[in-house]
């Protein structure tokens, strides 16, 4: 029985998998625990009728266990856990907060317009911090096995690279050994490369942002 799953279509190809790093998690976690699952594309400029029906927010991802749809990407990743437990992604809890200030370090950094104000410098500081603790860690942020952190934090680090190499010609410093290689390991699984939005999907959905 395949879990049914409302995510985001990209931007003007509303076949396709859109740019949500909160729906990749929650796919990545279906694939990493082999949960089958049946797909829902949702145009999120022209919100189908169906679908408002089921999430009056108009929010992805949303998932339907037991003939419920849940929102939040945290409350289902839990729900999965707590269903599926094998193998489990369970994160210990002292490592369940490392790297979570990325992502809206990330986004103040790609929308600012002023280069002193010291948005580059607080993502820096935080993408120093990931690597710190990688290099006592890793090579993933609880150790040896990717656990729910890795599959949330993932995500938002694809986002950031696509988007700031495009957007500001930035890249994460080179002198950040262990969280490059954090990247690519993440980036080159097999369940990371088939759940993430392709590259042109990631830069137009973010387009809007950055030029707001």
């Amino acid at each position: 029985m395949a879990l049914e799953i409302c995510v985001k279509a990209a931007a003007g190809a509303p076949d396709i998998l859109g740019d949500c790093p909160f729906c990749q998690r929650v796919l990545l976690t279906l694939e990493e625990k082999k949960v089958p699952y049946k797909l829902n594309l949702v145009n999120l400029s022209d919100k189908p009728q169906w679908f408002l029906e089921i999430s009056p927010e108009g929010k992805v991802p949303v998932v339907k266990f037991d003939d419920k749809w849940v929102a939040d990407s945290d409350v289902i990743v839990g729900i999965i856990e707590d269903k599926f437990p094998e193998p489990s992604l369970k994160t210990p809890p002292e490592f369940a907060h490392v790297g979570s200030k990325i992502f809206g370090t990330f986004i103040t950094f790609l929308k600012s317009k002023d280069a002193n104000d010291g948005s580059e410098q607080a993502l820096v500081n935080e993408l120093k911090a990931l690597d710190e603790h990688l290099k006592g860690h890793g090579p993933f942020i609880a150790g040896e096995k990717i656990t729910a952190v890795d599959l949330g934090l993932g995500p938002k680090l694809y986002h950031l690279e696509i988007t700031l190499g495009h957007f500001k010609k930035w890249t994460v410093p080179e002198s950040l050994t262990y969280a490059h290689n954090y990247m690519k390991s993440i980036f080159g699984r097999e369940s990371f490369v088939k759940t993430k939005a392709a590259k042109e999907h990631v830069i137009a959905g973010w387009a809007p942002k950055v030029n707001a």
